[in-house]
């Protein structure tokens, strides 16, 4: 099966300063994170809040869930951490 994004959903990791979503693989979930700092490059004027660190999340969504497809593809165990040079 191919990993697939229907649950829009998306939360703020305070403690790992990172936001978290997830994919499915059939009936599998995966577990995604994405740094900060990743999203505070894509941010005009980053305001270090997590309504601004989930709206550039919202923003980048696309690119992040191909991102997410690219370093599922490759194997490994989840969750899976997308850093600033993901995407």
């Amino acid at each position: 099966m191919a990993l697939t994004f229907p649950n829009l959903s998306r939360s703020y990791d305070e403690t790992g300063k990172r936001v978290r979503f997830c994919g499915y693989d059939g009936m599998f979930e995966i577990q995604f994170f994405v740094e900060i700092e990743a999203l505070e490059m894509r941010m005009t004027h980053p305001a270090r809040t997590e309504a601004s660190y989930l709206a550039a999340f919202d923003d980048a969504r696309t690119e992040i869930t191909e991102a997410a497809k690219a370093i599922y593809s490759r194997g490994g165990r989840a969750p899976f951490v997308l850093t600033a040079g993901s995407f």
